[in-house]
């Protein structure tokens, strides 16, 4: 019976968030944005694997990697050095360096 009853009166409820402060995790771009920019940017496409390459050649902090090798003798595909310019850039524009 209560289900069935439409409520009358409800409460409006404004909230303002711009004084509240961002975490870290908020405030980081993640490796979609990064290959989202390097695209609409250079029409060029480049993998999550680049990007964490230059991150950690940069000393920059790196999530665990999801995708190892089964075997320890895999070569990787290194990242060539114009993207690696361009994922420099995109580093540098998102405040990471």
């Amino acid at each position: 019976m209560l289900s069935q009853r439409r409520a009358t009166e409800h409460i409006d409820i404004k909230l303002d968030l711009t004084d509240l402060d961002l975490t870290a995790a908020e405030t980081k771009p993640t490796y979609e944005d990064i290959k989202a920019y390097v695209l609409k940017t250079y029409e060029l496409k480049v993998s999550t694997l680049y990007i964490s390459q230059v991150k950690r050649k940069l000393g920059l902090e790196v999530g665990e990697s999801y995708k190892k090798p089964k075997s320890e003798n895999v070569k990787q595909p290194q990242c060539p050095p114009d993207k690696e310019k361009i994922i420099i850039e995109a580093l540098k524009l998102f405040k990471m360096i």
